[in-house]
């Protein structure tokens, strides 16, 4: 069973790999091999240059950021998606149960109301994330309550207040200008994606995964529940908040930089599970890989499939939604058996 496991992970890294080295290829821009893998090359090792300029602007400021990240939130948001589903032991939730994507999207519609500049529009969505999640976790702590399915009313609440909020600056917004740029900024894209992007929001977003990582083995037991729990000697009340704080940390970094990027958290994990189990020790990694190379592939469609781009987030939801269908049916009837 271990080594069935480690196949799938093995597999699951090497179509990561195949994708991740196209992606470099595709776009309006067609780039030969040599020009590519000798472009890389000269990096490392000083190489005489016979590839033009324009190659190396479209890898290197345009590509390179741009598939990086679709890598990183990819992960990141379905790492999240698979701890909130352990952690509330429900499989139907995603990593913006707790109002994080809406407190994100409220931050970034205030910085375009108000036509702050792109480094503080992004620093506000990042923050109101912060804090909308915040928020949720103090107004539990007020009702002194241990009921998960009272965390996540409570976060439903916040993430319906920070909606509604979002919709009346849209209201009120200019419509020539500021209703537009909320508008398309909601509908998820990594057009715009820029090295100082990766420098905010990677660490941030590694930051989050890393205590997950190391910490997965315990989701197998927080998702037995909580009196399993604790006579296996866990606090999970303790480890629910850093975890919930982990993933919020995920989420408020990967929205503030692409928008809302619906569905990825949470049919990612789905899929994971159907491959390699229940256990969290390999299936929180082949959900990190399998996260990123969904990502990967459907902003490669964005970028292809018409002369305009369109949004990330249209396209994952027109994806997310027959295969979550798909994946629902496939375990529905792997139980009845």
């Amino acid at each position: 069973m271990v080594k069935q496991k480690k196949r799938i992970l093995l597999g699951a890294i090497v179509l990561f790999l195949g994708v991740f080295i196209l992606s470099f290829f595709l776009g309006k821009y067609p780039i030969a091999m040599n020009d590519f893998f000798r472009a890389v090359l000269n990096k490392m090792i000083p190489l005489k240059q016979t590839w033009s300029s324009q190659v190396e602007t479209i890898l290197f400021k345009i590509r390179f950021p741009r598939i990086i990240m679709a890598v990183v939130i990819g992960s990141g948001i379905s790492v999240a998606g698979a701890t909130y589903q352990a952690l509330f032991q429900n499989q139907m939730i995603s990593q913006d149960i707790l109002g994080a994507s809406q407190g994100a999207a409220f931050g970034a519609a205030i910085g375009l109301f108000f036509s702050l500049r792109y480094e503080q529009v992004i620093s506000l969505s990042f923050t109101f994330g912060l804090l909308a999640v915040g928020a949720v976790l103090m107004i539990n702590r007020w009702l002194r309550s241990h009921s998960v399915l009272t965390i996540v009313l409570i976060g439903m609440m916040i993430g319906s207040l920070f909606s509604s909020a979002v919709s009346f600056l849209k209201l009120v917004g200019d419509p020539t200008n500021t209703l537009p740029a909320i508008t398309y900024w909601l509908m998820g894209s990594l057009s715009a994606i820029k090295m100082q992007d990766l420098h905010f929001a990677v660490p941030l977003i590694l930051a989050g995964m890393v205590p997950i990582f190391l910490l997965r083995w315990r989701l197998n037991i927080i998702s037995l529940g909580e009196e399993e729990a604790l006579s296996l000697g866990v606090n999970s009340g303790q480890l629910r908040v850093l975890l919930i704080i982990a993933a919020t940390l995920i989420t408020a970094a990967a929205v503030s930089v692409s928008g809302l990027i619906g569905w990825v958290g949470l049919i990612v994990p789905h899929a994971s599970r159907l491959l390699i189990g229940n256990d969290h020790r390999y299936s929180i990694p082949v959900t990190a890989i399998l996260g990123g190379t969904f990502l990967l592939v459907v902003d490669d469609v964005s970028r292809l499939v018409s002369t305009s781009e369109i949004p990330i987030g249209i396209l994952t939801s027109f994806i997310g939604a027959p295969v979550f269908l798909i994946l629902i049916a496939k375990n529905s009837r792997s139980m009845r058996e």
